[in-house]
């Protein structure tokens, strides 16, 4: 252990170096005295004696040099020299640092402010256990995003030998509930097996998951409820679980709550989970529920994903048999992560966005460099005259790079408060759907990447200063250096020059594309108007007759609030909102051939109120709009969207006038109108075929769910009082959510 007391006494002597100066002075001077006093008494004179003293003694600055040498880390105590002399430097030029320092805080500050999103996407861990074994698997069609199994075939996959050691589902969409004591409150019910929990290897933070008893159809109702309703409803109550609550007016058990970082795998901001039940039925008939699902497993230890595919590929095969044959050469499987499935529509972005700020800070690099090459030129005297007299290059080096690390450290630092700000701002006006953007933060891993930006950034833009021999022609007043200087000058501005017109293009396109976009139509005009959402609780509005007259009533009243210029009703809101939707395929028209090959893709189509057409501006280019005629039983109007007019017909044929069914089991419509093209799916997507169909003032097939728009010529502020009280007048216990056109 004598290398440990040794190197203690050596790294506290970087500490105490005044004191311990002082004591090898007094002792230098002592040995000095003791060698003058022998020498007296050999017969010399006290000044012969002296300096015969010294002349033995040697040099006392070399002799401290050697001294401290020995009671310190060397390298550490050149470090902090060279430390003290660019601090010294910086503060001689506080104009200089200023720049710089503010220059690297903006490169390196957005480098790490888009570090922390990005990495929350792309590089951490998902929440759950050995998180490289779960997948998600299931068909794979044009027509959904995401792979989807049907409720029998995932029957008959549970049952067969999988490559999975287990498998779960849940029911997409999930549903509305109402947590109906004390203060009623809307929360979203996720719909899960009781293998759900298992299968990601997670379990309750308080009480247990739901058994298998409790996941079948007519069960006793219980629920899960997620840490974050634990801690806000029932104010962290631990004694919870076991509590009967009232959910949709039903008694509900609570089994337990889930721990904080539970996260849906579609990232879905669920509040409770309550079982599934699927009755296990394998009935494919044309009047059976086909529950759609999506399914996740965790594979078996060693199994990977491309043999899980395979393995699963026959099963795939034989479900094909229950299915319609234009499905057929459309649908395939896939088998894919759970990470890939949660970040496929974030990840090339991310890598564009971090390539972007990396960008940035190189040019912020480049400049900083030429800042010290012009702060290096009128030194170089001085480097000159220290080569000279003996500093070493590698000294001058160290030194010139201890300054540019210094410079880097502290833009760092100045770059950390700015990232701070700025994934403020982020969080704040990006759009839905970036995974996990609001676990983003500056912490810890954050931080290690800040400063390792930083020491590279401070070597990277000091590497050119410091890495420059001092000129020998500059003691002799001589200028045959400015070539060289002038070369690597010439160099880095045009490294930044080349980044910067990089990053440039890619702002110009993208300025462009927005241009572009912004004069794209789209199809409807949102000024003006006014939605308000409104959900019925299945438990309070069960009869459909009690629906539609609370809906009656609601556009009643609302059509009697001053300055309502139009209002309507419809099932869903555009731009998109969650069409309901049929296939091209199912499509019927008298005299002509349905489509037979394939589905020939979705068709959406909404349910509206005539005055949805005026409301929105949306125009009737041939034939007429609704009428309230219309919505009588017997009635069977459609109108279709341009788009679908011409997927349907000919240029030569008249549409108006003709019959249309979507599927054998409906009812024949007749075309009266062909209304503009909306677009649903993004300015720069082509305008999806729909079409449109009246809301009935019957009592069957009344929603639970439909969207007010009000056209309104006073401030939307004072239509949504107006739509709150007058709906409150009809049930206080309804939730009104408003919401602005110009939003979507």
């Amino acid at each position: 252990m004598e290398w440990l007391r040794l190197l203690g006494a050596r790294l506290g002597g970087l500490f105490r170096k005044r004191h311990l100066d002082g004591d090898l002075d007094a002792e230098l001077r002592a040995h000095l005295e003791m060698l003058t006093e022998e020498r007296i008494r050999r017969g010399m004179s006290a000044v012969e004696a002296r300096y015969a003293a010294r002349r033995e003694f040697g040099g006392f600055e070399q002799a401290k040099e050697l001294y401290r040498e020995q009671r310190s880390v060397q390298i550490l105590d050149a470090g902090l020299q060279d430390l003290r002399f660019a601090l010294r430097g910086l503060g001689k030029r506080p104009g200089f640092a200023l720049v710089a320092i503010l220059t690297l805080a903006l490169g390196i500050g957005s480098t790490t402010a888009v570090f922390s999103v990005v990495d929350r996407i792309l590089f951490r861990s998902l929440p759950y256990p050995q998180d490289h074994r779960l997948v998600s698997f299931g068909d794979k069609a044009p027509f959904e995003a995401n792979e989807f199994v049907l409720g029998p075939d995932y029957v008959d996959w549970r049952k067969a030998q999988t490559p999975f050691e287990s498998v779960t589902s849940f029911v997409p969409g999930g549903a509305d509930c109402d947590l109906t004591e004390q203060n009623p409150v809307r929360l979203k019910c996720a719909l899960v097996e009781s293998t759900f929990l298992p299968t990601f290897g997670i379990a309750p933070f308080l009480g247990r998951n739901f058994t298998s008893d409790e996941d079948r159809p007519n069960a006793p109702h219980v629920a899960l409820i997620t840490y974050g309703l634990w801690r806000s409803r029932f104010a962290s109550d631990r004694n919870l679980p076991g509590r009967t609550i009232s959910l949709d007016g039903r008694p509900t058990v609570v089994v337990g709550v889930l721990p904080a970082q539970f996260e849906m795998p579609n990232l879905d901001r669920d509040d409770i989970l309550v079982p599934a039940a699927l009755d296990g039925s394998t009935d494919r008939g044309p009047h059976a529920r086909q529950v759609i699902l999506r399914v996740f497993a965790r594979l078996k230890p060693g199994i990977t994903i491309q043999q899980a595919a395979a393995a699963m590929e026959p099963l795939f095969r034989q479900s094909l048999n229950y299915v319609p044959p234009q499905f057929r050469h459309e649908v395939s499987f896939r088998v894919r992560s759970l990470r890939d499935r949660q970040i496929q529509d974030a990840c090339v972005a991310s890598w564009v966005l971090l390539g972007a700020v990396l960008a940035v800070l190189l040019v912020a690099c480049t400049n900083v460099a030429n800042l010290l090459l012009a702060r290096a030129t009128s030194r170089m005297r001085e480097l000159a005259v220290r080569t000279a007299i003996g500093a070493s290059r590698g000294r001058l080096v160290r030194q010139a790079l201890t300054e540019s690390l210094l410079l880097g450290v502290l833009g760092g630092l100045a770059g950390c408060w700015f990232a701070q700000l700025l994934l403020r701002l982020f969080v704040s006006i990006a759009p839905e759907g970036i995974p996990r953007l609001e676990q983003a933060a500056i912490d810890v891993r954050v931080l290690l990447f800040a400063l390792g930006v930083s020491i590279l950034s401070g070597i990277l833009f000091g590497l050119a200063s410091a890495l420059r021999r001092p000129a020998p022609e500059l003691l002799t007043g001589k200028e045959n250096h400015r070539m060289s200087r002038g070369l690597l000058r010439q160099l880095l501005v045009t490294v930044q020059i080349a980044v910067s017109l990089i990053l440039l293009a890619g702002a110009g396109l993208l300025l462009r594309s927005l241009w572009k976009l912004e004069t794209v139509a789209l199809g409807m005009d949102t000024r003006s108007i006014t939605t308000a959402g409104i959900d019925l609780a299945e438990y309070r509005y069960a009869d459909p007759a009690r629906r539609l007259a609370f809906f009656s009533q609601v556009e009643a009243r609302l059509k009697q609030m001053p300055g309502v210029t139009s209002l309507a009703l419809s099932d869903t809101l555009p731009p998109s909102g969650g069409t309901q939707a049929t296939f091209l395929s199912a499509i019927e028209i008298p005299g002509h051939t349905k489509f037979s090959t394939g589905t020939g893709g979705m068709i959406s189509y909404r349910y509206v109120t005539p005055g949805y057409f005026p409301a929105l501006g949306i125009p009737i280019l041939r034939g007429r709009s609704f009428r309230e005629e219309d919505r009588l039983p017997a009635e069977r109007p459609v109108i279709l969207s341009e788009a679908l007019a011409k997927k349907l017909f000919s240029n030569e044929e008249e549409p108006l006038g003709k019959s249309f069914r979507f599927g054998s089991q409906n009812d024949w419509r007749t075309v009266i109108g062909i209304a503009g093209d909306v677009k649903n799916n993004g300015l720069a997507a082509p305008a999806d075929p729909e079409f449109y169909i009246p809301w009935k003032k019957e009592t069957e097939g009344y929603f639970r769910s439909a969207h007010l728009i009000v056209q309104s010529a006073i401030h939307p502020d004072a239509v949504a009082k107006w739509i709150r009280s007058e709906t409150a007048a009809i049930d206080p216990t309804v939730p009104v959510t408003i919401e602005g056109m110009t939003m979507r």
